[in-house]
C-alpha cells in the first residue's frame, strides 16, 4: 500500500508532504483545483516519462518520492530479477534536474524506467474512464479468467515448457537447414579429410623430412667432405691429430716449469681429446652414409604432398593440417549423423509437445468450470450498478497452435440491453458502462488475489446519485482486503471514505500553489454539504451531508 507521498517543485505544488491509511481514501477537489496534477506525480513514479514544462521552477530540481508497504505483496522475486535491494518498506523516487534530465531511484539505487514501470505496475492501478479499454484486450481477459481459476502455476509450467518447446523448434529448423547445406558440401569436404588421413601426417615431420631430403640428395658431396675431413684429422704423418699430438709432447716437457706452460699443456690436451671424438664421430657417419635413391624418392614424394597440402589449405605447418583434418572430421561426423542428431531432436520435442497438451488441457478445464461462476458474479454486480440488463457470454475456442497461455482462443462478448445481441465489448458497451464493467471485475478479482493499491480516477462520471451509492459500497468491501483510493465528484462517494482528502488551491506571496490536506469530520460535513448544494452551504444541505456520513 502507498503510505507516503512527497512532491517538491512540481507544477502547481511547492512542497506537499502527506501519509495515507488502509481502507477507502476519499479526494475531492474543484474542476481545475489539481487532482491531475497528482495524478501525474504518482505516473511518474510508476515509470512515466518525464517534462521539463512540468517543473515548477526551472532553476531547481523536481522530486517525488512514493513510499510504499510491499509486505504482502511477495514481490522478492521482482527484485531478485532487477537485482535491487528487497525492503517491505520500500521507496521510489524520481527527479527532474533543471537540464530536463531525469533520475528514478528504488530503495536508493538507480533504475532505468523498465525497471521502475515493472515494479509501479505491481503496486498502483491508477484507472480512469479512458483506461477501461484495457477490459477489451485480450490478454487482460485471460488474466481476469486465470486469476479465479486458480491458473497461476499451471501457466508457469505451462509456459517453462512452451519455451523450452519453441527453442528446440528453432534448432530443429537449423539442423534443417545446416542438414541441407552440408549435404551439398560433403562430397567435397570428405574429400579433402581423405586426403589429409591418406597424407599420414605426424607432427614436426616436415622438419625432419627436410633434412633427410638435403643429405640423400646430397649424398656424394657429403661423403667426399667427410672422408676428405677424416684424411685430414687421422693421417699418420701430417693429419691434425698427429700434429697436435707432437706439440701435446713438447709441451708436455715444460709443463711442470711454469702454471702458463702447464695451462697451455692442459687446453692442448682437451683440444686433442675433442679431435678425437671429433674424428670418431665423422668416421661414424661415412660409414652410416649410403646412397639410397628409393628412399630419396620417398621422401621427396612426401614433401610434395605435405607442400602440396599446405598451399591448398594456406596454412605454415603440419600442425594446423592436423587441426584441419580434425575440424573436417567433426564436420563430415557431425554431417553424416545428422539424421540420427534430428531424429532425437524431433523425440523431444515431440514429448514436450505431449506435455504441453496436457498442461493446456488442464489450465482450459479450469476456466470451462469458472467462466460460468465470473459471468453470474458480473451480471449480478452490474444488476446493482443500475444494469439489470447486461449479460455476457465468454467463449473459449480451441487455438490451431500453442500460444503463449494456453491453447485458447477467448470471446468476451457482452449485450447491455434485454434482447440485444451479443457483440464485443468495445462495441457494444459505452464508457459509462465499461467503468461500471471494469469496477466489477476489479471488486471480484479482490476476492481472489491480493491486488495492488487502486485509484479510481473520476469512475462514477455520468452515473446517478443512487446507482453511485452501490459503487461506493463496492470499493468499501474492495478497501477491506486492499487499498482503494478514489478521486469523485459525488457526495454519496465522498461520504463513505474511511478518509477524505481535498485539493485546493491558494495564492501565497502572489503565486497559485496547490494544497492537498486530509479533512476532519467537521470539515468532511462542510465539503459534502458542499458538493451537495455548492458554495453557499445551508443548513439543509449540511444535514444532508451529515445523514450520508452517518
Amino acid at each position: 500500500m502507498l503510505t507516503n507521498l512527497t512532491i517538491k517543485n512540481y507544477a502547481l505544488i511547492d512542497e506537499l508532504n502527506v501519509s495515507f491509511n488502509t481502507g477507502l481514501t476519499i479526494i475531492t477537489g474543484e474542476t481545475g483545483a489539481g487532482k491531475s496534477i497528482l495524478l501525474g506525480g504518482l505516473s511518474l513514479v510508476l515509470g512515466k516519462r518525464a517534462d521539463l514544462s512540468s517543473v515548477k521552477d526551472n532553476s531547481k530540481k523536481c522530486v517525488i518520492e512514493a513510499t510504499f508497504d510491499i509486505a504482502k505483496y511477495n514481490l522478492k522475486s521482482v527484485f531478485k530479477t532487477e537485482d535491487l535491494d528487497y525492503e517491505t518498506q520500500t521507496i521510489i523516487r524520481r527527479e527532474i534536474l533543471p537540464s530536463g534530465k531525469s533520475r528514478a531511484f528504488i530503495n536508493d539505487t538507480p533504475v532505468n524506467l523498465n525497471s521502475l514501470q515493472i515494479l509501479g505496475e505491481r503496486l498502483l492501478d491508477i484507472h480512469s474512464q479512458h483506461q477501461t479499454l484495457q477490459l477489451t484486450n485480450d490478454n487482460f481477459q485471460f488474466q481476469v479468467i486465470d486469476a479465479l481459476a486458480k491458473n497461476e502455476k499451471a501457466l508457469i509450467t505451462y509456459s517453462s515448457l512452451l519455451k523450452e518447446f519453441k527453442g528446440l523448434k528453432i534448432e530443429l529448423e537449423d539442423l534443417q537447414v545446416k542438414k541441407n547445406n552440408a549435404l551439398k558440401e560433403l562430397d567435397y569436404q570428405s574429400f579433402l579429410l581423405n586426403e589429409l588421413e591418406e597424407a599420414k601426417l605426424i607432427s614436426g615431420e616436415l622438419e625432419t623430412l627436410e633434412i633427410e631430403y638435403e643429405t640423400l640428395n646430397n649424398v656424394e658431396e657429403i661423403k667426399e667432405k667427410l672422408s676428405t675431413s677424416n684424411g685430414l684429422l687421422g693421417n699418420e704423418d701430417i693429419g691434425i691429430i698427429a700434429l697436435i699430438g707432437q706439440l701435446k709432447t713438447h709441451f708436455s716437457k715444460i709443463s711442470e716449469y711454469s702454471s702458463e706452460y702447464n695451462s697451455i699443456f692442459e687446453r692442448i690436451q682437451s683440444s686433442l681429446i675433442e679431435l678425437d671424438d671429433v674424428f670418431s664421430e665423422i668416421e661414424n657417419l661415412e660409414d652410416q652414409l649410403e646412397a639410397n635413391p628409393n628412399r630419396l624418392e620417398q621422401v621427396n614424394a612426401k614433401l610434395q604432398i605435405i607442400n602440396n597440402l599446405l598451399q591448398k589449405h594456406t596454412v605454415s605447418s603440419i600442425e594446423e593440417l592436423l587441426q584441419i583434418k580434425e575440424e573436417l572430421n567433426a564436420v563430415v561426423f557431425e554431417t553424416e549423423n545428422l539424421d540420427t542428431i534430428i531424429s532425437k531432436k524431433e523425440e523431444a520435442i515431440s514429448l514436450l509437445q505431449s506435455k504441453l497438451m496436457v498442461e493446456s488441457d488442464h489450465i482450459h478445464k479450469n476456466r470451462t468450470v469458472i467462466i460460468p461462476k465470473l459471468i453470474s458474479q458480473l451480471e449480478s454486480i452490474l444488476a446493482t450498478l443500475g444494469m439489470p440488463n447486461a449479460k455476457f457470454n465468454i467463449q473459449l475456442n480451441p487455438a490451431d497452435t500453442f500460444l503463449n497461455n494456453g491453447r485458447d482462443e477467448l470471446q468476451f462478448l457482452f449485450s447491455a440491453n434485454k434482447g440485444g445481441q451479443f457483440n464485443e465489448l468495445k462495441k457494444s458497451a459505452s464508457g459509462g458502462e465499461l467503468s461500471r464493467i471494469m469496477l466489477a471485475i476489479k471488486s471480484i478479482l479482490s476476492k481472489y488475489m491480493q491486488l495492488p493499491t487502486i485509484m479510481f480516477d473520476e469512475i462514477d462520471t455520468g452515473v446517478s446519485g443512487e446507482i453511485s451509492n452501490k459503487m461506493a459500497t463496492i470499493m468499501q468491501q474492495m478497501s477491506k482486503s486492499m487499498q482503494v483510493f478514489t478521486i469523485t465528484h459525488l457526495p454519496q462517494i465522498a461520504a463513505k471514505g474511511d478518509t477524505h482528502f481535498k485539493v485546493f488551491k491558494e495564492d501565497i506571496n502572489n503565486v497559485t500553489q496547490t494544497q492537498l490536506k486530509q479533512l476532519s469530520p467537521n470539515d468532511r460535513i462542510v465539503e459534502i454539504a458542499q458538493m451537495l448544494g455548492g458554495t453557499d452551504v445551508t443548513t439543509s444541505a449540511i444535514a444532508h451531508a451529515k445523514e450520508l456520513l452517518n
